[in-house]
């Protein structure tokens, strides 16, 4: 899960960065910032942003999950092709 906590550490860096820049740029421009625009900006720009920058992070966490549910598949395959196995053997007793 370390993929995971990378990943999401740097969209919300990314959106933060994004958010003082919106923010900064929108004041010396206007003077006063209206939070709820430079927010819709800032989420914008962050999310156009990390699909380019991000994306090494973005594939590394999606292998990792493709690997887990491999390996759960593998593990539910194992256990059935036991449980066909047990069944097809006649008790004994």
């Amino acid at each position: 899960m370390k993929e995971f906590w990378v990943y999401t550490g740097l969209r919300v860096l990314l959106f933060a960065a994004s958010l003082g820049i919106v923010a900064g740029i929108w004041a010396v421009a206007a003077g006063e910032v209206d939070m709820v625009w430079a927010v819709v900006i800032a989420f914008l720009v962050s999310g156009v942003g990390s699909y380019f920058l991000l994306a090494p992070q973005r594939e590394a966490f999606a292998q990792r999950v493709e690997r887990r549910a491999q390996r759960a598949t593998a593990k539910i395959e194992e256990l059935r092709r036991k449980e066909d196995t047990e069944e097809e053997q006649p008790e004994q007793g």
